[in-house]
């Protein structure tokens, strides 16, 4: 198969890039997810909202606020990127082009939320599933679009590369270039080549390869493993946000309590009822960034003995209120015998967000000619140590415009010819996959990020960590190699290969900086070489 451009995932940023991408109507684009249906995505079950423009807010306010969260490590014009173009486009691009009604009071006046680490009321949302309103807006706006092919189910083995896959020998004397990607079809077993001259990773993030999370089960790596593999430059990975407030429940995946519970009133207790944020924040208190309220919860839990702590919104705000402003919460809490409009809500931390990934430019471009990458899967600077929030959807949105707009400016480009690239091989396997196997590695992946490369980290931890990763990483790939293709393998080899990702990163770097913790090395940061010096500082993303 052949197009114009080849998007892989489709969230937000992919969304986007598809939907600006079809204005030019001589280009095919061929949009792919993983997913049964295309809504579901990490975009999807964003809560709080979308950094807006608040009605005293400014650029210099938001970039200020960016940047306090990122804890010194964004790349200033990254977020003042960000800051001048997000809230524009969030009305050209959801409110114009997708239709998408935000919230109003009954003045029919804007409403804007606050959340942590906000100088002020600047969050768009529309009810407590801002996420859901979004992506239906955008999946509606795409279906209108002659030109643009959506397909689920499909899985992305690899991209493919030259030389890596090229038939040609001599290719091996050319740089890295990405041709498109080896797609797996779940219904039928079948791989194929899809070969673009443009093609997008937009493939979310990667909470699934922990024990507690917020992500959906498609958040595993596979974007981050398969740019690895190419060759493609990935920063930052030790970088993984911990939201403070998931809903205790048993399981892998936990509904998120949003941070807007928070901005709304709302304060964490213990579980005998008393106030604890004081004592880590005097200044923010319940509104600190996520990193310092996460690790607050830890530190109550593991120091006290706690199997959790308590949101107390029930007391701060009216129960009409709440019912209102939180009705997705509010029900999701209801099923569990929960009703926040009367009783605290029961909640630990979990890996929430990606703040590294594939490098790229303000352009969403990576280092591998051929290959943009753009959302969670993407390090563009903008997140630095630490994602402020609400402000993922809108990098998302704001790259996922760049993107489209640097493809269109050069022109209608033909993809690599067919008999370039070489054909899967599927032949010789000894194996069917074996999901019982599959998902025990899962679980073994999952123990090992949580307790040794968490929220707070520890040298031997880590060490640790990354031993047993890399054997469980070489018995893996053995296995891939002799088995046939399944969603569960394809995921279960680049889960190991982005918990090693961050594993190794978490361990170089010695600092204590935003949502990386090292227990060890509170104080001084410790020296990095010279390169990674300049990574962890955004250089070179231009």
């Amino acid at each position: 198969m052949q197009t114009d451009t080849l998007i892989l995932g489709c969230g937000i940023a992919g969304a986007t890039t598809a939907l600006r991408l079809a204005a030019d109507r001589q280009r095919n684009i061929l949009l792919v997810t993983r997913a049964e249906a295309p809504i579901d995505s990490s975009s999807r079950w964003a809560q709080g909202g979308i950094v807006g423009r608040g009605e005293a807010d400014t650029v210099e306010s938001l970039v200020e606020d960016v940047l306090n969260a990122g804890a010194g490590l964004s790349y200033p014009p990254a977020v003042r990127l960000l800051a001048e173009e997000g809230p524009r486009l969030v009305q050209e691009i959801l409110s114009g082009q997708a239709g998408l009604a935000f919230d109003r009071d009954s003045q029919g006046k804007t409403v804007f939320g606050l959340e942590a680490a906000h100088s002020q009321r600047r969050v768009l949302h529309v009810g407590d599933a801002t996420g859901q309103a979004i992506m239906e807006a955008l999946l509606r706006a795409i279906a209108q679009q002659p030109n643009i092919t959506l397909l689920t189910g499909q899985t992305v083995v690899d991209l493919i590369t030259f030389p890596h896959h090229a038939l040609d020998p001599l290719a091996v004397y050319q740089p890295i270039t990405c041709h498109g990607a080896y797609v797996f079809d779940q219904a039928s077993g079948k791989v194929q080549a899809i070969l673009a001259a443009h093609t997008v990773l937009a493939t979310g993030g990667l909470g699934q390869i922990y024990l507690n999370t917020t992500n959906p089960a498609g958040a595993r790596g596979d974007g981050l493993a398969m740019a690895y593999r190419a060759g493609g430059r990935v920063i930052n990975t030790e970088y993984v946000q911990f939201h403070p407030t998931a809903l205790h429940l048993a399981g892998v995946t936990k509904f998120l309590i949003s941070e807007a519970v928070r901005g709304e009133g709302g304060v964490l207790l213990t579980p005998q009822g008393e106030p604890f944020m004081q004592r880590y924040a005097p200044e923010w208190k319940d509104l600190a960034p996520r990193d310092v309220v996460a690790r607050a919860i830890y530190w109550e839990m593991l120091n006290n003995d706690y199997p959790h702590v308590l949101l107390d919104i029930a007391s701060r705000r009216p129960a009409a209120y709440l019912r209102q402003r939180f009705p997705q919460i509010y029900a999701r809490c209801l099923e569990h015998s929960i009703d926040l409009t009367r009783q605290p809500i029961p909640v630990v931390p979990a890996a929430h967000y990606f703040c590294g990934g594939v490098a790229v430019d303000l352009w969403g471009r990576s280092s591998l000619p051929g290959l943009y990458a753009v959302g969670e899967v993407s390090c563009s600077g903008v997140h630095g140590g630490n994602r402020l929030a609400s402000t993922s959807l809108l990098e998302g949105l704001v790259w996922g415009e760049r993107a489209a707009q640097d493809i269109r400016q050069q022109g209608v480009v033909a993809p690599s010819p067919e008999g370039s690239v070489r054909p899967w091989d599927d032949s010789g396997l000894l194996y069917e996959a074996d999901p019982t196997l599959i998902q025990g590695d899962l679980q073994t992946i999952r123990n090992l990020m949580w307790h040794y490369v968490g929220l707070v980290r520890k040298d031997y931890r880590l060490n640790r960590a990354i031993r047993e990763l890399r054997h469980l990483w070489l018995d893996i790939e053995d296995f891939y190699r002799k088995t046939r293709l399944s969603d569960g393998l394809i995921g279960l080899r680049n889960s190991v290969q982005a918990a090693l990702i961050v594993a190794q990163a978490a361990h170089r770097n010695r600092s204590s900086l935003g949502c990386h913790f090292r227990e060890d090395h509170r104080q001084e940061p410790a020296a990095l070489p010279p390169e990674e010096h300049q990574l962890k500082l955004g250089a070179g993303l231009s």
